[in-house]
C-alpha cells in the first residue's frame, strides 16, 4: 500500500469520526491554485464551518502527525478557505482543526484539535 492509499484510509477514518460527532461533511479535497484542505464540514453545535486537516502516521518514527502541521501550511489552508467562502458567499464563523490519526491495530487512535492557530 503506498503512501496516498494510507492517506485515503486516514481520510476516510476522519470524515467517521466528524459525521459521529456532529459533523456535517460540506466537502472533501478542496484543492484550488493556494492548495488543498482535507476536509470542510459544518460543525452542528457551534455552526462553524471547520477546515480540517487531516494528519495521519503508521508510527512515531517521524513524529507525531500533528507536528506536521506548521505555520506554512496553516497559511495555506487559511488561503484556500479564504476562496471557498467567498465562492460560496458564506459569511459564516469558521476555525481552523487538526485531526491527528496514529494507527493502531483496531484501526486509528485520532486526536481532535480544534481552532489551530498558528504559532
Amino acid at each position: 500500500m503506498n503512501t496516498k492509499e494510507k492517506g485515503k484510509i486516514g481520510e476516510e477514518a476522519a470524515v467517521a469520526y466528524l459525521e459521529d460527532n456532529g459533523y456535517e461533511i460540506l466537502k472533501r479535497n478542496y484543492r484550488q491554485r493556494f492548495g488543498e484542505i482535507d476536509i470542510i464540514a459544518l460543525d452542528k453545535a457551534s455552526r462553524e464551518i471547520v477546515f480540517a486537516e487531516v494528519k495521519a502516521r503508521g508510527s512515531d518514527v517521524y513524529g507525531f502527525p500533528e507536528e506536521a502541521v506548521g505555520n506554512e501550511k496553516l497559511e495555506k489552508i487559511d488561503k484556500a478557505a479564504q476562496v471557498y467562502l467567498i465562492d460560496k458567499k458564506e459569511e459564516c464563523d469558521y476555525r481552523f482543526d487538526c485531526l491527528a490519526l496514529e494507527k493502531v491495530p483496531t484501526g486509528f487512535t485520532i486526536k481532535h484539535y480544534k481552532n489551530i492557530g498558528f504559532n
